[in-house]
């Protein structure tokens, strides 16, 4: 430690970019999608690449390892070591050159491939390595493991496709790794640089018969270093090529030249139905046949569990027919879509042929479901690159574990590789799930087992030496994609052979003398089973936790609490920087500590006291947590159903109970118990908003930011005309008059009031049973931490709500984060049948007039009010599958074009907004795409958000005034009665 002291003080010296050496931060970075754990001594987030090399001569003087780190997602254990971890993920991501004609670019090491392929796709090019971490992992990484891809059948691997790397030695020595002729005649490099290359080249001529006779000769072999690339036969020689795949452990890499492609255009997809998992194995080798660019496996536990995820439910139900034991996904894509169709008649008539049809039995049933719509063609894509989460999403202490996970066999060995590989997990008493690319006869296979218990990680350790067994038998490679780190590295010698690991050896001394680069990978490694470097070691342990909510559907310590945080499996889906809502502070800020998977990894270290007493409501934690708006996106979006705004209220509590309110927490909490009394003396609570020095002050003392205008309290709050209105004989309904709607923008209740009784509803406007102030979700109380209180106002709701969702009342509410309230967290504080009746009940405005509509009984005469309309959708809409409803009863709207703005969260998200300390984050959340979209709109165009929040947001950020759905409705009905009760109208129905 006396190292690390010295080194994070000359890093503080002497760069600018993050230096994070306190427990919580290394914590964040000592794991990532492996199973194993190893806290670094610091981590440095370099804004510049000359920082980056500062970082590493100075932690090579301070006698530290090195680790790079892109997008943290290797499976095996490349990205953690105890030294100095760099990540190059946030600051060193851009396209340095961009050659069209040629189809090259050269890229900085932490640029994301999705970034990468948005940035290309308007030139019509991509990176065709198409990772199914491709929306977090970085070029660097991608090179550091050989990435593959599901369509390396036609596009190759990342070696295939990088054409250049240019990388410093430990020494700090800068060179460029490229082609190079056997005599070096062709270069330009210095002394130290030639000695190297021309040692590589001899290496290669020396064991060019070794490698023949020991490297698989399969596509997908992806272990050891590639020292194939440096034989004679492959003259000239590609030095990047022995850097690719190399883990980091040679060289640092600074820049890397990549080769481009075109664009997909056209697709068909056929999923081929199996009724015997066997069967489809044996086909693989037949389909690849029709030059399919990917054939991807999909095996029942995975549609199993898909169909319990609420985003790929639908996609399942649309793609897959019957029962199957497995179904292979066939992609074409040729330039013309004539020949993709007829490809897929071909796939077809070759899956008759090999005896498959809709009415055999079991053994040879199946056909092809063909595809060619392409939102479907996409939802297909993102449940298969999903696969790993969604196989992680058991909810029980056994996890489906990678470490034979892509071996790869020869295609014509691939049925009965697995079939074996079945057995060996059956003699150790578990199953196993498998799936992903059956094309190349790489199937991405994890046993289940819980690595907390001795007895599975010795079954570990023997399916793995007998799996690896049998790939030797059958000539494959037993790492096909996702490399070697610390779980494949020490089994090389049966693989390769004392004599190439000898030369392994060779080529890492001479590239790295000292070991300082990531140490322990490929070369001189630990044991794979070595329980001192896994996450769950063997005195992990997590001391019982009073909890508030419901954890029920979990295993372990705090009623479940343990194991629904244990879920996160460092995957990162919730690094993504575009397309639906997960993770907007991470959007914002870049930083592992403000994405979903670094909050779960804090909050499972701090629960099981490796973090210090008391870190569960330390000041760190809510730090930690502080930039979570409890959006809901990753309850929806992380398919291990990461729930991170349902554990913040968990600890919010914890930290309520430990350290007590502050001021800002019982003003946000509070706010339905006095809201009725401000409004009374408005005007006097709404001096403030007026007064410079009173904002300086509520800034000081209350935490709430001078720079906000609060909602402004007004007398005339709404107030329900009777108990009941509209038709004493229309369907009945229940409005939820919402304390935000209520208390600040009544006009949206009013005008849900005029389209339920134009429509011909009876709505009720019930009161709470035993009188007193209005019924309140308790929404407010959750923010805070208050779960006893927030109870206690969901026990008033349910006593009012209840008798009408016993008798099938629909509850329908204008403010999706109140209504929504009622299916989620109520569900987590009551499990008593009231409480499950309300929530079964429980709609948005906008699902309900949906639902009406499609049943034929929504009878609304509308009329014209624009001619565009721009929508903004609240993030728990979009995480309970609520939004579409908003956009579908917006174009009921005659005349209406109704776009969606394609954002993250607001920002605002409640009180966030507001704070002091998040005003400057809340704004950066905005500006990603929802400001500027608003700023873009013509002022004809209305401005469409149906949360209080997201609204105010809009209004402070973009000074547009936004609209719930309920009042565009309410405009329309306005409209038509105008233009009916108007002289040409009336004409026209007379004539």
């Amino acid at each position: 430690m006396t190292n690390a002291s010295s080194l994070e003080r000359r890093l503080r010296a002497e760069t600018t970019g993050d230096v994070l050496f306190d427990g919580f931060s290394r914590g964040r970075y000592a794991t990532d999608a492996s199973f194993y754990q190893i806290m670094p001594a610091g981590v440095v987030v370099p804004k510049t690449m000359d920082e980056a090399l500062r970082a590493l001569a100075i932690a090579r003087d301070e006698g530290l390892k090195v680790t790079p780190r892109g997008g943290g997602t290797s499976q095996c254990g490349q990205t953690v070591n105890d030294g100095l971890v760099v990540d190059l993920s946030k600051h060193l991501n851009r396209i340095l050159s961009l050659d069209v004609e040629n189809r090259t670019c050269v890229v900085e090491p932490g640029i994301v491939l999705d970034d990468l392929n948005r940035q290309l796709r308007k030139h019509g090019l991509w990176f065709p390595v198409d990772v199914s971490t491709a929306s977090r992992a970085t070029i660097g990484g991608m090179a550091g493991n050989n990435s593959c891809g599901g369509r390396s059948l036609r596009y190759g691997t990342m070696r295939d496709n990088t054409l250049s790397m240019e990388a410093a030695l430990a020494d700090g020595t800068l060179s460029r790794f490229g082609e190079v002729s056997r005599d070096l005649s062709d270069i330009e490099a210095g002394d130290s640089a030639r000695a190297l290359f021309r040692d590589m080249l001899d290496l290669g001529a020396r064991e060019a018969e070794e490698i023949a006779a020991r490297f698989p000769k399969v596509q997908r072999r992806v272990g050891g270093y590639n020292l194939d690339a440096l034989v004679p036969r492959n003259a000239p020689n590609n030095m990047a090529h022995l850097l690719v795949g190399s883990e980091g452990t040679l060289a640092f890499t600074t820049k890397v030249e990549l080769k481009l492609w075109p664009v997909i255009r056209n697709k068909a997809l056929g999923v081929c139905h199996f009724g015997s998992f066997y069967e489809a194995m044996d086909a693989a080798q037949h389909l690849v046949k029709l030059k399919p660019i990917a054939v991807e496996l999909v095996d029942r536990t995975m549609i199993a569990l898909g169909r319990d995820i609420a985003m790929f439910r639908p996609i399942i139900s649309a793609a897959i027919k019957g029962d199957p034991d497995a179904v292979l996904v066939v992609e074409f894509a040729e330039e013309d879509q004539a020949d993709n169709l007829t490809r897929l008649k071909q796939l077809g008539e070759l899956m008759s042929d090999l005896g498959f049809g809709w009415n055999n039995d079991t053994r040879k049933w199946g056909g092809v479901v063909e595809i060619t719509e392409p939102a479907l063609q996409s939802g297909i894509a993102d449940f298969r690159a999903a696969g790993l989460n969604v196989m992680m999403s058991m909810k029980q202490e056994g996890k489906p574990v990678s470490f034979v996970e892509d071996c790869a066999v020869p295609l014509p060995h691939l049925a009965d590789y697995t079939a074996r590989l079945n057995e060996v997990f059956a003699k150790h008493g578990t199953s196993g799930t498998m799936y992903a690319h059956a094309s190349e006869g790489c199937l991405h296979v994890r046993p289940v087992l819980n690595l907390k218990l001795e007895k599975d990680v010795k079954a570990m350790r023997a399916i793995a030496e007998e799996a690896f067994a049998l790939v030797r038998d059958y000539k494959g490679s037993h790492s096909g994609e996702h490399g070697d780190g610390l779980v494949r590295s020490e089994f090389h010698a049966t693989m390769f052979g004392e004599r190439l690991v000898a030369d392994f050896k060779e080529v890492k001394q001479r590239f790295d003398p000292a070991g300082v680069l990531n140490p322990g990978k490929i070369v001189d490694a630990p044991r794979m089973d070595d329980r001192s470097l896994f996450r769950f070691k063997p005195d992990y342990r997590v001391g019982e936790l009073k909890t508030k909510l419901d954890w029920s559907a979990y295993p372990g310590a705090g009623g479940g609490f343990q194991g629904a945080v244990e879920m996160c499996n460092n995957n990162g889906a919730c690094r993504k920087l575009e397309g639906g809502v997960m993770c907007p502070s991470y959007r914002a800020t870049r930083n592992e500590k403000d994405v979903t998977r670094g909050r779960a990894n804090t909050l499972r270290l701090a629960i099981s006291g490796q973090l210090g007493p008391d870190a569960l409501s330390s000041g760190e934690m809510m730090e930690t947590l502080k930039l979570c708006v409890s959006c809901k996106a990753c309850r929806h979006e992380c398919p291990t159903g990461v729930d991170m705004a349902k554990m913040k209220i968990e600890v919010l509590a914890a930290r309520v109970g430990s350290h007590g309110l502050t001021l800002r927490d019982r003003l946000v909490g509070y706010l339905p118990r006095y809201a009725d009394l401000a409004a009374r003396f408005a005007p006097i609570a709404n001096v403030r908003n007026h007064s410079p020095l009173l904002r300086k002050l509520f800034e000081r003392f209350a935490g709430i930011s001078a720079r906000r205008a609060l909602p402004a309290f007004r007398r005339d709050v709404f107030v329900p005309p009777a108990d009941s209105v509209g038709s004493e004989t229309g369907r009945e309904i229940v409005l939820f008059a919402d304390t935000f709607n209520r208390i600040y923008e009544r006009e949206n209740l009013e005008a849900a009031l005029r389209v339920l009784v134009a429509g011909g509803y009876r709505v009720h406007l019930p009161k709470p049973a035993s009188g007193g102030r209005p019924l309140c979700c308790g929404r407010t109380f959750l923010s805070a931490g208050l779960v006893d209180e927030a109870r206690a106002e969901l026990d008033r709701l349910v006593i009012a709500f209840a008798p009408y969702a016993a008798r099938g009342v629909p509850i329908v509410g204008l403010e999706p984060s109140c209504l929504l309230t009622l299916r989620d967290e109520l569900a987590s504080l009551r499990k008593d049948n009231d409480a499950k009746a309300v929530g079964a009940h429980a709609l948005t405005f906008e699902e309900f007039l949906v639902r009406e509509a499609e049943a034929g009984r929504l009878q609304l005469p509308l009329g014209t009010v624009a001619d565009k309309a721009i929508v903004h959708g609240h993030c728990h809409q979009k995480s309970f599958g609520a939004f579409k409803p908003v956009e579908q009863v917006l174009r009921l709207v005659p005349g209406l074009k109704v776009e969606t703005i394609e954002s993250s969260c607001c920002g605002m998200a409640g009180a966030f907004g507001y704070g002091a300390d998040t005003y400057d984050a809340s704004i950066e959340m905005a500006e990603l795409s929802l400001l500027p979209a608003v700023r873009r709109a013509e002022q004809t165009t209305l401005v469409v958000a149906d949360g209080t929040s997201c609204r105010h947001q809009i209004h402070d950020g973009a000074q547009r005034e936004a609209l719930h759905v309920a009042r565009v409705l309410a405009m329309s009905l306005d409209r038509s009665e105008t233009n009916s009760t108007s002289p040409a109208a009336k004409e026209t129905s007379h004539g």
